[in-house]
């Protein structure tokens, strides 16, 4: 198995030379990974990417039923987000990453953002505010791939909007309106937490879209 920093140079190689280290959360949330996956090195990726979706999808019921359940939905989220950082670790640390899988992994995390979109919107955020949250959760990585398929290489900084901020503002919204339902706040939380990821998405965009704009120069 890679040792943290072999791993964390593969993930760079696997993700067009991003360096993790210019951001915290993403270092964190791969060396919390890493952890993991050093634990449970037999399970095979594929099916804790399966898993990782299944438990993000699940959160939409909690989400819609609403009042103290709406944490439950949080939690989760939570989940499939460590769920999702495993399947990448186990995969790159124990020398079974393939292009087949990294591409089943992308797909499944299009679909649990769109799960997560669709439980915020159930729980409570106008229609046309979570469609954008969904959108802004999926324009990185469409950009990312696009550019790919254009010669470009590399992928620039790491933005304020990478998938460790979308899952963590999803879990935090969802549970925080969970604590303060008996309250009737949850549905202005919901709609405040949507509205903040819509913020962060765009600045998270606009640094992408600088980064590849100069790549992609004649």
């Amino acid at each position: 198995m890679l040792s943290r920093d072999e791993y964390l140079a593969a993930w760079s190689t696997w993700h067009g030379g991003a360096d993790p280290a210019q951001s915290r959360l993403v270092h964190g949330w791969l060396s919390g990974a890493y952890a993991l996956a050093r634990r449970l090195h037999r399970v095979p990726p594929v099916a804790v990417t399966a898993a990782g979706f299944l438990v993000a999808a699940a959160a939409v019921p909690p989400a819609a039923a609403g009042g103290a359940w709406l944490g439950l939905a949080g939690v989760l989220v939570g989940l499939s987000a460590v769920l999702d950082g495993l399947d990448g670790a186990l995969a790159i640390a124990t020398g079974r990453a393939s292009r087949r899988g990294f591409v089943l992994d992308s797909a499944a995390d299009r679909l649990s953002e769109a799960a997560f979109a669709a439980a915020l919107w159930v729980a409570g955020a106008p229609g046309w505010l979570a469609a954008a949250y969904g959108a802004l959760c999926w324009l990185p990585d469409y950009l990312r791939a696009r550019a790919g398929q254009a010669g470009v290489t590399e992928t620039g900084e790491l933005s304020v909007w990478e998938r460790p901020t979308r899952v963590a503002m999803t879990g935090f919204t969802l549970g925080g309106a969970g604590v303060v339902a008996g309250l009737g706040w949850s549905g202005a939380v919901v709609t405040c937490g949507t509205a903040v990821g819509c913020l962060l998405g765009v600045v998270g965009v606009a640094q992408l879209g600088t980064a590849l704009r100069r790549s992609l120069a004649p």
